[in-house]
């Protein structure tokens, strides 16, 4: 029985809620343990606790948090090349604080120009004793690692134009590096073509358990000559 004493807000319904998580990560064939499976409730809860001093996210349910949250970044977890990975635009923590719970040799930059969401990340990953984080409060312009700092990855969630998504990050990407951008459609065939010269594009259906919304990830990889 797990102690839930730690729990500000989903006590009442940490066993249904560790049960959901549980049947997706089984579903999604990804190897998470019992501890790991605790920090990403503690982090839905910490989301949830801290939501209306930080304005975290709209959504206020924490079933529907943890699908909408927890669950659709946990999905990308068996298509995420390797490597060390850029969070760009991550807003409380998502995808990049998800990864590193699951990924802890994995290590993780994530950026965002919020101050306010950057210091809930800082302390909720120092209370969840995650230590390969490494959170920036930046706008994506002035992140300007030296060549032999940038990524292997770099993600986000939270760019509305793929072009203007790798606009941002290819100058923090390490050569022969991939860029994974969480979608829900398939972007569309113009913003594609724009980039189809240089890059190489695929549109991974995802399937996220729970999530009766489409999800894709769209990886790019840049051509050689």
């Amino acid at each position: 029985m797990m102690n839930t004493a730690e729990f500000k807000v989903i006590f009442n319904q940490y066993d249904e809620l560790d049960t959901l998580l549980l049947e997706a990560i089984t579903q999604l064939k990804i190897d998470i343990s019992a501890e790991q499976r605790r920090k990403l409730l503690l982090y839905l809860d910490k989301l949830l606790f801290w939501n209306k001093a930080y304005n975290l996210t709209a959504i206020k349910q924490p079933k529907e948090a943890l699908i909408k949250h927890v669950i659709d970044c946990l999905a990308i977890l068996p298509h995420l090349k390797l490597g060390k990975l850029l969070d760009i635009g991550t807003g409380a923590g998502l995808p990049g604080v998800i990864v590193a719970i699951c990924e802890p040799e994995r290590p993780i930059t994530v950026l965002d120009s919020n101050q306010k969401k950057i210091r809930f990340i800082r302390q909720s990953i120092s209370e969840l004793q995650v230590t390969n984080v490494t959170p920036v409060a930046s706008r994506i312009e002035n992140f300007n690692p030296d060549e032999g700092d940038k990524f292997a990855v770099v993600t986000s969630r939270a760019f509305a134009s793929l072009t203007d998504f790798v606009e941002a990050a290819a100058p923090r990407l390490a050569q022969g590096g991939w860029l994974q951008a969480m979608k829900g459609l398939i972007p569309e065939p113009q913003e594609l073509q724009v980039l189809q010269d240089q890059w190489q594009i695929d549109n991974i259906a995802l399937s996220v358990p729970y999530l009766h919304e489409t999800r894709h990830l769209t990886e790019l990889h840049k051509i050689v000559i």
